[in-house]
């Protein structure tokens, strides 16, 4: 199955190293995605003395949440799965308008982590916002360690917004890229 977006998923698509591919998000994906979530916030409960199925039980909790507060204010996004060989292995959620690119997340499993591909995407996704005149924005935990990623790809602090901090990278009419490639 094909990721839809048009010019942004095809871009996006292209970015990814081969084997790797994007398409979009089914029913189906629930428990994987829900697996995934946890394992970005697993880390910050190492402290909690919870028992390990209490931890997952929250994680799941706060998924659904956040999946429900997703799908209410973000209307036509595109929710892409990030699969290599066909494996799922990470996601890929953006809300595009006229004027901007929000990047609602990006994540990847444990062991497809530190291999670029974040990297890769947000490049691509720059290029397209570039050449459409749009920003890309985000919102980032202070302690995210994606911060710095993001920092050296041209994205600024507009304002904390509760716990999070709100970026935006403001399109390069130029065509001019920041960070690495």
């Amino acid at each position: 199955m094909q990721a839809k977006g048009g010019a942004l998923g095809e871009a996006l698509s292209a970015a990814l190293p081969s084997g790797w591919s994007l398409r979009e998000r089914v029913e189906a994906d629930g428990p994987f995605l829900c697996q995934l979530y946890a394992s970005t916030r697993w880390e910050e409960l190492t402290p909690v003395p919870w028992p390990e199925e209490h931890k997952l039980a929250f994680l799941a909790d706060q998924f659904a949440k956040q999946h429900t507060h997703y799908l209410q204010h973000y209307p036509g996004a595109y929710w892409l799965v990030i699969e290599v060989d066909g494996v799922s292995v990470g996601r890929v959620y953006l809300y595009p308008t006229e004027k901007e690119i929000r990047v609602m997340d990006i994540a990847l499993v444990p062991e497809r982590r530190d291999q670029g591909v974040g990297t890769a995407l947000l490049q691509a996704l720059a290029a397209q916002a570039d050449a459409g005149g749009r920003i890309v924005s985000l919102h980032v935990e202070p302690n995210n360690r994606a911060l710095g990623l993001y920092r050296r790809l041209g994205y600024a602090e507009v304002e904390a917004r509760g716990y999070y901090l709100y970026l935006e990278r403001r399109p390069r009419p130029d065509g001019a890229s920041t960070g690495p490639s």
